[in-house]
């Protein structure tokens, strides 16, 4: 599976002390959403951040790394841009933190009702939220 990072796991010494296997695909740019700080990394709305493409098949792990069993991230799809049609996967794995959870410095607001994993997958699938490869 390929999954944009853009936190502490684009740092592969990182990423090596959470998965048995990787290789970093290359680096890219995540258009539709921007980073705030909090006491972790997440996501919001807008804008863009650059990143880089990490493939694994060890989701189980980054799952647990990230807190997604825990509340403090959810795993949501996101396309390639249309340029990326030749790396394979249809779609990114990108997790996107939980801002009440994460003590962001920024207001974000995730439009609609429903769990966050609901509203950041509807506003991917209604806002040309796409992963496009810098390299």
């Amino acid at each position: 599976m390929d999954v944009f990072v853009y936190g502490t796991l684009t740092n592969p010494a990182q990423v090596a002390q959470v998965v048995d296997s990787y290789t970093f695909v290359g680096a890219a740019v995540l258009e539709g959403l921007h980073p705030v700080e909090g006491r972790y990394p997440t996501l919001a709305p807008g804008g863009s951040v650059g990143g880089r493409v990490l493939r694994t098949d060890d989701v189980s792990a980054l799952d647990a790394y990230e807190g997604v069993d825990r509340g403090l991230y959810v795993r949501v799809s996101v396309p390639w841009d249309e340029t990326a049609e030749s790396l394979g996967d249809d779609a990114v794995a990108v997790y996107v933190g939980d801002p009440d959870r994460l003590a962001v410095g920024d207001a974000v607001s995730w439009p609609g009702a429903g769990s966050l994993g609901d509203r950041v997958e509807r506003y991917v699938a209604t806002n040309e939220v796409t992963v496009r490869p810098t390299d």
